[in-house]
């Protein structure tokens, strides 16, 4: 479902799930706020106790694991470019090449709630660099220059 607000246009869960491949437990953006096909997007992600990582990161205390807060940085990025090559691939998938000046400033707990926002650096032919970064309470939690291949996967279900 799409709500519009002025000039922003939220998408929710079930339009995110329209436009990537990924599923619980790893769709890691919950939101859609905004987006600029191709250019950048900023999405949410509410992190909560049940999130099934939490069972064992780390008992008693909790924390959402770094991989995972990039991963959810990333798959920002692979929607605004999702949503400039759907009309045009029938299958896109996306090949991580890079992660680079990665920084993982506070911790994501149980609670939170995260804003992703993802700039476009660079594009050549199908390789995309994008600056991301993490922010809780406008605060920055984590930030990373990233680097992906974007191509059309073959069907293998027949």
């Amino acid at each position: 479902m799409e709500k519009n607000y002025g000039q922003i246009k939220i998408m929710d869960i079930n339009k995110i799930q329209e436009i990537l491949p990924h599923r619980y437990p790893f769709l890691l953006i919950d939101r859609i706020i905004s987006f600029e096909p191709d250019i950048s997007a900023h999405a949410q992600k509410c992190v909560t106790i049940n999130e099934p990582f939490f069972q064992g990161h780390f008992p008693g205390r909790p924390l959402m694991p770094g991989v995972l807060v990039i991963e959810a940085i990333v798959q920002a990025a692979c929607f605004t470019v999702a949503m400039k090559l759907k009309d045009s691939m029938k299958n896109p998938g996306v090949s991580f090449m890079t992660i680079d000046k990665c920084k993982f400033r506070k911790p994501i707990i149980p609670g939170d709630v995260l804003d992703l926002k993802v700039n476009r650096l660079n594009k050549v032919k199908n390789v995309y660099k994008f600056e991301g970064k993490c922010l809780v309470n406008d605060v920055i939690h984590a930030q990373c220059i990233f680097s992906a291949m974007i191509h059309d996967v073959p069907d293998t279900s027949k």
